[in-house]
């Protein structure tokens, strides 16, 4: 019975259950080593996703016989002339779009309370079924409402936070553009044989996966914001540069991000001007058939090849186990998983083909 499959799985997890529990009750022994983790995990994830958004520049230059710290010096140069050109250009807008924000919270505020005594005045009018979801769209709106100051407060927290944060981006930056090469040999050094190449080639696929999510994803983000931006200048509508600075950072989020993004600029609308909401909506739907017709297919080809379901699924649990940070993750993570667990069924198929070949 010993060797049975279902046993053998049956006392795997019954093992794998009470390690789980012995690191619970002994968690505060990996307090310290936690809270290190979570001091370096988020610089060492912005130092790879610029690696992996500059390593083309990186590649460019090196096949002109440009030495590696040349290299690594202009990237330093173009990454700091375009944080000047973009502060010098669009900073002002920005802070500008900011400081009318904060003034104009209250009044923001008040117009989301009084949408909310109006919808509340109508449902009377409405049939009976409608009542329910009213109220409770209402008392949304209300909380809203009372919680913008704070969240903006806490927006401009996060920001002069996030600032202090990426003192060790560079670091992290400068020694991967420095030693990237390095990394896999000093993996599957350590391997012989076929599990060598299976090592090398699992790697790769990484690799390949990671680069090409994270700098197709940046660039649909970017292509998508300028279209949302340029539609809501178009109709005037209030804080657009602001807004088109949030989608682009929603659209990080595969799938759901750009339908995130559009909530702020559906409630500033309103504020503004309640006819706006159906042309901001319009826009919206344009730019995302756009985004989802012709610029991902283009771009992103199915180098994740992810159902959207799965999607929405890693994006739930993530966001409950992570919170935003697990959200952003959620689909990379995936995918390298995805890649090792297909590379590691491709290994077992070929040394079943082997064990079952006839000589």
């Amino acid at each position: 019975m010993t060797k049975k499959l279902w046993f053998q799985t049956g006392v795997a997890i019954l093992l794998s259950l009470l390690i789980i529990k012995f690191f619970i009750e002994i968690n505060f022994i990996f307090t310290p080593i936690g809270i290190i983790a979570k001091a370096i995990i988020l610089p060492l994830i912005i130092g790879g996703v610029l690696y992996y958004m500059t390593e083309p520049i990186q590649r460019f230059l090196e096949k002109r016989k440009v030495p590696r710290w040349g290299s690594i010096l202009i990237i330093f140069v173009i990454l700091i002339g375009g944080v000047y050109a973009f502060s010098a250009l669009v900073g002002p807008p920005i802070a500008k779009q900011v400081n009318n924000l904060v003034d104009n919270a209250p009044k923001i505020a008040n117009d989301l309370i009084h949408l909310k005594d109006v919808a509340l005045q109508q449902k009377k009018d409405l049939p009976p079924q409608f009542e329910e979801y009213i109220t409770s769209a209402a008392d949304k709106i209300q909380s809203f409402a009372l919680k913008i100051g704070g969240w903006i407060i806490a927006f401009l927290q996060s920001i002069f936070q996030a600032i202090i944060l990426l003192v060790l981006v560079p670091f992290f930056f400068v020694f991967m553009l420095k030693d990237h090469e390095k990394l896999a040999p000093n993996i599957y050094k350590y391997f012989n044989g076929k599990r060598r190449e299976w090592v090398k080639k699992t790697i790769h696929d990484i690799d390949h996966v990671l680069r090409s999510y994270i700098q197709g994803q940046f660039l649909i983000s970017a292509i998508l914001a300028m279209i949302i931006l340029i539609g809501y200048w178009i109709i005037g509508l209030q804080y657009a540069l602001l807004i088109a600075i949030f989608t682009l950072f929603m659209n990080l989020i595969p799938f759901i991000g750009p339908w995130i993004a559009v909530v702020p600029a559906i409630l500033i609308a309103f504020t503004q001007d309640p006819k706006l909401v159906i042309w901001v909506a319009l826009i919206t739907l344009i730019a995302n058939q756009v985004d989802s017709n012709f610029i991902t297919p283009n771009i992103m080809g199915k180098s994740l090849d992810i159902h959207p379901l799965t999607v929405i699924t890693l994006l739930l649990a993530a966001g409950n186990i992570a919170g935003f940070v697990g959200i952003i993750l959620a689909v990379p993570v995936y995918g390298v998983a995805k890649v090792i667990v297909a590379n590691i069924y491709a290994a077992r198929q070929d040394i079943k083909r082997t064990a079952t070949k006839t000589v």
